[in-house]
């Protein structure tokens, strides 16, 4: 049989890349790994069962103090005590936002957290000219809708961190006016925004006198400076913005810790010094985006939570957007191309790791949608903001499989009890007689969630 052969080459280059998607796998991996990640899901959901609900009675009387039998009872939970955040740039940088209605409407429909630009170059490009009054319309938008707010960074020694305006200062000139800087921020926020990445990257970048007497070398990146060094200045910071508000979540943020142990170490080392000094600092923050095309071994990220666990601080995944744009997945754990199927897969993984895991207490995504985004395809809408399958099944994890929707009825002591997320819950009640009555509760973690309620 005499074989076909187009004369066109793209049509041969194009049959063959059809080929490729058709036959080849998107995500390959071996028996051991599927094992091992099938085990670790496991146990994740058995740790959100444990960690992240709690046992609630609700009891209802009348006013003479009878109780209320065979009630119909709707429990309906509002919102989550556990942070699904997401930057929020994009409604701070641009005067008009695009389809802002539609852009409101998808974020705040799974994310209760949103974090601020406070990149020093950007919030105030001239000295003395901040970005203040554009940062509240917004803030106030976040409070309206129950979305916590959080500000990042207030120091970073990077050209990306540091205003050219500064290089007219001396080293110690510029000591004073970061001093400044970190103080009027938290301070002027106080009411607007309850967290803060008050350093950036502390033990992978320079120190902040070490980048000040090389401004503008490009090589920002040094491990150089001994611990000690950095535990000096991320102090300093962190005392500046407890000045500021004193009742502020204060962190500081670091990248490579999942993937790169002498990183993980060197971090640990840090927040084993800043422990030791008692500095007002209230969280962990970990990037989950570096190295940027990596699938992080699940056992990797437990170690890593576990090993960061014994400082009793909160873990935050502060920032963490794996892509979708066909770029090889590299690290060895998995192997293929990010598309957007990968991207949906990992990210159920990761998040549940992340919920299972009882020492976490947010992640935060970086960048919204593909139209303004660090790494192509990142996003969790496309550019038009059509919900990408993460978006779904983000969606479906946090409004349904982790949220607690039930109807009972009340027992012969007029009680309901469940098992339910920590969070706000609506409870309706409808007695046998019509009367209908509606209360709001708040489920929360090592406390007895207990409620007597008297219907007149």
């Amino acid at each position: 049989m005499k074989k076909v052969i187009p004369d066109n080459p793209g049509i041969v280059i194009a049959l063959a890349l059809i080929s490729l998607i058709l036959f080849c796998p998107q995500s390959g991996f071996s028996q051991d790994v599927k094992q091992t990640e099938a085990k670790m899901m496991k146990q994740a959901d058995e740790n959100i069962e444990k960690y992240r609900k709690g046992d609630v009675s609700v009891q209802f009387k009348t006013g003479d103090g009878k109780t209320i039998k065979n009630a119909k009872v709707e429990i309906n939970q509002k919102s989550h005590d556990f942070l699904f955040g997401c930057i929020i740039f994009d409604m701070i940088r641009n005067e008009n936002t695009y389809k802002e209605e539609l852009f409101k409407s998808r974020f705040k429909n799974i994310f209760n957290l949103a974090v601020f630009p406070f990149y020093w170059p950007g919030y105030e490009p001239r000295q003395g000219f901040t970005g203040w009054e554009d940062m509240l319309e917004t803030i106030e938008w976040c409070k309206t809708n129950g979305i916590t707010t959080k500000g990042h960074p207030l120091v970073w020694a990077t050209l990306s961190g540091t205003p050219q305006w500064l290089t007219e200062y001396t080293v110690a000139e510029t000591e004073e006016l970061l001093k400044t800087r970190v103080i009027n921020i938290t301070s002027g926020f106080r009411d607007k925004i309850e967290l803060w990445d008050v350093v950036n990257e502390p033990v992978n970048v320079k120190t902040w006198k070490h980048k000040m007497q090389n401004f503008n070398d490009k090589n920002d990146w040094s491990v150089t400076d001994t611990i000690s060094l950095v535990a000096d200045y991320v102090e300093d910071a962190l005392l500046w913005a407890h000045r500021g508000n004193p009742d502020a979540i204060l962190m500081v943020n670091e990248y490579r810790t999942l993937a790169d142990k002498e990183v993980r170490k060197r971090y640990d080392d840090l927040l084993t010094e800043l422990k030791k000094r008692n500095v007002p600092m209230r969280g962990i923050g970990i990037q989950g985006h570096e190295p940027r095309q990596e699938w992080f071994s699940p056992v990797e990220v437990w170690k890593t939570f576990d090993q960061y666990q014994r400082f009793g601080y909160p873990i935050h995944i502060t920032e963490f957007h794996p892509q979708s744009s066909g770029v090889p997945i590299t690290g060895g754990w998995r192997t293929g191309a990010w598309t957007p199927e990968v991207q949906t897969e990992f990210t159920e993984q990761f998040v549940k790791l992340c919920f299972g895991h009882p020492a976490v207490a947010s992640i935060n995504w970086w960048g919204f949608s593909d139209r303004n985004i660090w790494l192509p395809g990142g996003g969790l809408v496309d550019e038009e903001y059509n919900p990408k399958p993460v978006y779904i099944m983000l969606d479906k994890l946090i409004n349904q499989t982790w949220k607690t929707n039930t109807s009972l009825q009340t027992d012969n002591q007029g009680t309901v009890s469940f098992r339910g997320f920590y969070g706000e819950y609506e409870i309706s009640l409808t007695a046998p007689d019509g009367l209908n009555r509606v209360f709001m509760v708040h489920v929360n973690k090592n406390e007895e969630n207990k409620w007597i309620f008297t219907v007149e």
